[in-house]
């Protein structure tokens, strides 16, 4: 009987292991792949976080097509991971499509809203942290002109732009603000080349400092802006290291965090509406030995300063998704 007992015991334990080891978490990244030293990667540092603190693995892919969306989503439920989180608001249709398919499995999708009982949606306020490096870039800018350069011209990406028009205004009324967007479709996260266009025939119309919100198109808005003398803004992750001394600052999307958090929540997440902010250290712009001679102690005070009476409610930035108007720019 000892020995009956033993050995089931021992098997149970392995039917524990292995589900364990189906339950590992999973990342699905966004066209423009993991490295693409921006929103993916952010996500994929968190997970990477996660993975160092705890010592468990995850999985990931990354898609090559948008025709990869739902497959992606239906192979690691069918594999058992748990959570699957999702690195971008496109995934919503395939996600729709998938989760009532699996109740037992939680999904959580980053910059998007599905309403499902498995889905934890997680979305930032990025005219926040937008709003503070406009007012930054309109203290740094010595020409009153400055840009902004959006990846996909999409509602989100209107949201980050009118919260640095905003930003900028709020210090110098009269300055000009500059908005392009990349394009209309997902190929517009990843085109360096007409990041550093667009970044060039904004040059052409005065401006000195350029903001990104372009994913991986943004890395050539940066390299342009290094190389043509003027100051640039990243976003999402710090992204100061590039071009040391050539970037302002960059407005951190703690995409990082989001990811960190459900992976640690592990298969008992909660779900439902998740909202990241000043308030709660979902955004901020971000300070280190690369930009640090290029923010003074007034500049930081400044930003410092209205970045906790948005925290409160005392500033109130505009938020283009709430109406899809934008009083501070013209697009």
């Amino acid at each position: 009987m000892t020995l009956m007992k033993s050995l089931m015991s021992a098997a149970a334990a392995v039917a524990l292991s292995a589900g364990a080891a189906l339950a590992e978490p999973a990342l699905i990244f966004d066209l423009g792949g993991k490295f693409d030293k921006s929103f993916n990667e952010a996500a994929f540092t968190g997970a990477q976080r996660w993975a160092e603190e705890t010592g468990e693995s995850f999985r990931e892919i990354e898609l090559q097509s948008e025709a990869q969306r739902e497959q992606a989503l239906r192979r690691f439920a069918e594999a058992g991971a748990n959570p699957i989180v999702m690195a971008g608001f496109a995934f919503a249709d395939a996600l729709g499509q998938v989760a009532g398919d699996y109740p037992d499995t939680k999904f959580v999708i980053i910059d998007m809203v599905v309403d499902a009982p498995n889905v934890r949606s997680v979305v930032f306020n990025e005219h926040e942290g937008s709003y503070l490096v406009g007012m930054l870039a309109a203290k740094a800018s010595k020409s009153g002109t400055v840009g902004f350069i959006g990846g996909m011209d999409i509602p989100l990406i209107r949201k980050f732009a009118c919260g640095y028009a905003e930003g900028v205004k709020a210090v110098n009324p009269d300055a000009t603000v500059i908005a392009n967007m990349t394009g209309t479709t997902p190929a517009a996260w990843n085109d360096p080349v007409k990041g550093s266009e667009l970044t060039k025939a904004q040059i052409s119309q005065g401006a000195d400092v350029v903001y990104a919100a372009a994913g991986g198109t943004g890395v050539g808005v940066l390299q342009t802006a290094a190389d043509e003398g003027i100051l640039s803004i990243g976003v999402d992750s710090n992204q100061n290291h590039l071009h040391p001394g050539k970037v302002l600052t960059s407005m951190m999307k703690r995409v990082d965090n989001a990811v960190f958090q459900a992976f640690s929540d592990g298969p008992d997440l909660q779900t439902g509406f998740s909202v990241m902010g000043l308030s709660n250290g979902g955004v901020g712009f971000a300070v280190d030995e690369n930009n640090a001679s290029l923010i003074t102690d007034e500049m930081q005070a400044a930003a410092d300063d209205a970045a906790a009476k948005i925290a409160t409610g005392e500033i109130s930035v505009h938020d283009y998704m709430s109406d899809d108007s934008c009083p501070a720019l013209s697009f």
